[in-house]
């Protein structure tokens, strides 16, 4: 019995390995996807309409400790130049941590936001928190950049000039 239940186990770890190797790449990918796309639109609904994303930041959002129009060309920045960070997994990281306090700040600034809507922003912070703990995965800049730089291919620069 001890030895068909440790066969089994056996199965069962060998399988989990081929998910983690062959699927977690792919998981990661279209999380980092479907987050940017998120965030991305966001920030091209902000500059198209500049005129009314300045009007929601003076008079709808109640974004603390930075003026209005500092805060919407930070927030409509944040949200065109990060999700192309996170998508192509360069500075992974510290994309989804700049995408998840962009979302934070979001939620505390509108406090009109919608049930349904705030459980959009909860699902959004905690896939962000995920990928801001564990990185951009495999399929990543940083992951070749790290692959590279392990094997000794980018030469550290010279500081001794």
């Amino acid at each position: 019995m001890k030895k068909q239940l440790c066969k089994l186990y056996s199965g069962y770890r060998c399988a989990e390995s081929l998910c983690i190797q062959y699927l977690s790449p792919v998981f990661n990918l279209g999380l980092r996807i479907y987050l940017a796309q998120v965030f991305f639109l966001s920030g091209l609904t902000k500059i198209r309409n500049w005129d009314g994303t300045l009007f929601l930041f003076n008079f709808e959002y109640q974004v603390p400790f930075i003026p209005p129009e500092i805060a919407a060309m930070m927030a409509a920045g944040g949200e065109l130049i990060l999700p192309v960070l996170l998508i192509s997994g360069c500075l992974g990281r510290f994309a989804a941590a700049g995408l998840f306090i962009l979302n934070l700040m979001a939620v505390i600034s509108y406090p009109a936001l919608l049930p349904i809507a705030l459980k959009d922003h909860y699902l959004w912070g905690a896939l962000l928190a995920v990928l801001a703990i564990y990185g951009a995965g495999k399929w990543s800049a940083d992951e070749w950049l790290n692959r590279r730089c392990q094997a000794g291919q980018i030469k550290p620069l010279n500081s001794g000039l």
